[in-house]
């Protein structure tokens, strides 16, 4: 199956913070994309000291690209995403017929808000909440019964990563499925928390790749626990081994 998906930006004179709250200096950019027949308009603020959270990163794009390769329908499943950001790949699962709950941080939660009312029609909005959400403090706010987690360039701060595992664990304690995509970058550690410390606690399967940026696309379930003493260490995930890339994290370019 051949598929297209099409991104332009824009970014105009007039361009300005769509909130009186950010600083003068901020101003709007907007990326256009096509996913899965939606015809999707992102705003990223900049300069509203959001740091990684305001931009679309291409881990977030393969995994909206994934959706499409694989006809993927969300009707009748419960999915959050952790980390949104923009609200790209939430918004997209929302219009797949997914009960979505897109989260971030409480300060990102505005750039979420206007992506989300500019893309998704008022005849889906009942289906989509967006929640503050810190990893590791308040994810058992939030109830664990979802059929699949969404994360898209969330590894990306070794601070972060006993946090992260902490929520990843909480919210497939019920069999839910994750989905994450990650660009491996050697500094900040996220090769070895993909390759060691994630299979400790889930089986993990390779789905997609990006060779020439370094992202992987994981699927990951529960692991087993009453099955895994029972299996030689190295076979007890999917994992494949990704050597470290030495690539460390820069913004996409705003000119794509």
């Amino acid at each position: 199956m051949t598929t297209t998906t099409r991104q332009s930006s824009e970014r105009s004179s007039n361009d300005a913070p769509y909130d009186e709250s950010y600083s003068p200096s901020c101003y709007i950019t907007h990326n256009n994309f096509e996913f899965c027949g939606y015809n999707l308009k992102i705003a990223q603020i900049l300069g509203a000291n959001l740091g990684v959270s305001a931009y679309v990163w291409d881990a977030g794009l393969t995994l909206c690209r994934y959706f499409e390769k694989n006809n993927i329908n969300f009707s009748g499943k419960k999915v959050i995403e952790l980390g949104s950001g923009t609200g790209i790949v939430g918004i997209l699962a929302t219009l797949l017929g997914g009960d979505v709950t897109i989260t971030d941080k409480p300060e990102v939660l505005k750039q979420i808000e206007t992506n989300v009312q500019v893309n998704v029609p008022s005849a889906c909005r009942h289906r989509l909440q967006i929640r503050p959400l810190t990893w590791g403090e308040d994810h058992t706010n939030f109830p664990a019964d979802y059929d699949f987690v969404l994360g898209s360039d969330i590894v990306y701060s070794s601070v972060t990563y006993p946090a992260l595992m902490e929520t990843f664990r909480y919210f497939t304690s019920q069999g839910a499925t994750i989905y994450l995509s990650s660009e491996l970058r050697k500094r900040n550690g996220s090769p070895s928390f993909h390759d060691e410390s994630l299979p400790q606690y889930f089986n993990c399967q390779i789905v997609d790749r990006l060779e020439n940026k370094h992202i992987i696309l994981y699927k990951m379930t529960k692991l087993d626990k009453s099955s895994e003493h029972d299996l030689p260490s190295n076979d007890r995930n999917l994992l494949l081994t990704e050597p470290d890339t030495g690539v460390q994290p820069t913004p996409p370019s705003l000119s794509n």
